[in-house]
């Protein structure tokens, strides 16, 4: 489930019968070691990486922090490493994936087909730079380069967050592997976000939300470390939250950014899409002024909104639908 305070917010101001947060899914994989992309047997095997294709993106959990009781599996601290470690044993299998679709591109490109040749073309702009030790994702593509490789569904074209794990000194600020991580990252468009595993665990072992938040007073936090991957999480894959809210329940919902209303009433149902005819909309800062949604029809601030709306991140949302 996503924290979300402004689910609280409307909960005070419309007392439903139950909040439904909307929720994000993290799949955890183990590790992988260096060797892992051309056996089956090495840190589990080629098999085990096609997992990863499954995923929206990556957040890939670095060591940041030295302690001797701790086994590294490097046996050293060196985050960078460690990130061209994972790199490398990705592309190895993207550019196994490549280099497969060309063998077949190939013959029906020597054919004299067009398309194939435009689409060969493509797959070798991939191929080169995997073969260079690039992540798919840093190359210059346009929209037929990516056309050309979606079914493959290259691991390193996904987005990536990287997440340092830090001890508890190091939570705010960061410390000498952090920056190196930081350094190494530059330009690749990627999120970082620090977290210290041993303060997670404590948190999850704290049951009401008043007990979390003073834990992380202690440290100077304001937001656990699962809770900064989540949003960093939204940023990089474009999504917002919207909200709908009514006596039955107040809920969130995960869209992407850019999505008009009548894309946004999907989510809840097909038939509202279909039957789209307006959306009413309220702020949350209007809510909160005006107590409830009488209230901000009076007040004026509720937007009667048609097919072309933008969905803005945080918008209260009623739909009038007809099929």
């Amino acid at each position: 489930m996503v924290p979300d305070e402004r689910l609280n917010i409307l909960a005070r101001l419309v007392n439903p019968k139950k909040i439904v947060p909307t929720t994000f899914e993290f799949v955890d994989i183990a590790g992988l070691i260096k060797g892992a992309a051309q056996s089956e047997d090495i840190g589990r095997g080629s098999k085990f990486l096609a997992h990863i294709r499954e995923v929206d993106a990556i957040a890939h959990v670095i060591r940041c922090f030295d302690d001797d009781n701790v086994v590294h599996v490097h046996n050293k601290v060196d985050p960078v490493y460690d990130k061209e470690v994972i790199d490398t044993e990705l592309q190895f299998k993207d550019l196994e994936s490549v280099e497969k679709k060309i063998s077949k591109v190939e013959r029906t490109a020597k054919s004299g087909d067009a398309k194939a040749k435009k689409e060969l073309q493509s797959l070798q702009k991939f191929q080169q730079a995997l073969q260079e030790g690039k992540n798919a994702r840093a190359v210059e593509a346009d929209e037929e380069d990516l056309k050309a490789v979606y079914d493959l569904h290259l691991l390193t074209i996904k987005p990536v967050i990287y997440v340092a794990n830090v001890d508890e000194g190091s939570v705010l600020k960061g410390n000498h592997h952090v920056e190196a991580l930081k350094e190494k990252i530059k330009g690749e468009g990627a999120g970082l976000v620090m977290i210290c595993a041993a303060i997670e665990s404590q948190i999850a072992e704290l049951e009401s939300l008043e007990d979390r938040r003073a834990f992380l007073a202690e440290y100077g936090l304001t937001q656990s470390g699962l809770e900064q991957l989540i949003r960093a999480s939204y940023s990089i894959l474009n999504l917002i939250t919207y909200f709908t809210a009514g006596e039955t329940e107040v809920r969130a919902w995960t869209i992407q950014k850019g999505w008009k209303a009548p894309q946004a009433a999907g989510v809840i149902h097909t038939d509202f899409e279909r039957g789209f005819i307006r959306a009413e909309v309220i702020k949350i800062p209007d809510y909160e002024l005006y107590k409830s949604e009488a209230g901000c029809r009076e007040a004026g601030k509720l937007a009667i909104e048609g097919k072309e709306y933008v969905v803005e991140d945080g918008d209260v949302m009623h739909f009038r639908f007809n099929v």
